[in-house]
């Protein structure tokens, strides 16, 4: 089973978008019972609650329902996952530092995005509806990357 961990800063936006979207897409894909992914934050902000109420109508928009409780990234989450990926370069940084040194599966999820390599996924948070869309899009195109660079590095 191939695990992947999805981190932003509060686990309520970005990161249970991820991890929703993620999850239909490897559903539909027939992966479901090769790959498993959870989300996390890197603080402790909004521990035991559910994601934002505007990342739920989103996915639900999109025919989606995710449940999720957010949860802080612990040490232990590089021996549980073989994939960290961080929303933005701000999260990456302090992944570094929570994880162990010689952890090769941590990425930027805009890595995997064909259309602006290794930028951040912008965090919703303070916008309106229409930016957690724009995550949303964003999202989309970079997880279908990471689901074929998953794909190719374990034959599935």
């Amino acid at each position: 089973m191939i695990s992947v961990l999805f981190v932003c800063l509060g686990n309520i936006c970005r990161s249970p978008m991820a991890e929703g979207l993620f999850n239909a897409k490897i559903e539909k894909s027939g992966l479901g019972d090769s790959i498993k992914s959870d989300s996390a934050g890197t603080s402790t902000y909004h521990l035991g609650k559910q994601p934002d109420p505007r990342t739920l109508e989103t996915l639900k928009k999109h025919g989606i329902i995710h449940h999720h409780r957010g949860r802080q990234v612990d040490f232990d989450d590089a021996n549980r996952f073989d994939y960290i990926i961080a929303m933005d370069q701000y999260n990456f940084q302090d992944l570094k530092y929570m994880i162990p040194n010689g952890f090769k599966g941590l990425f930027l999820m805009r890595n995997f995005d064909h259309m602006e390599k290794g930028a951040d996924v912008p965090d919703p948070y303070y916008g309106d509806p229409d930016g957690f869309e724009g995550v949303y899009r964003i999202l989309d195109r970079s997880l279908d990357g990471l689901i074929r660079y998953i794909r190719d590095n374990h034959n599935l």
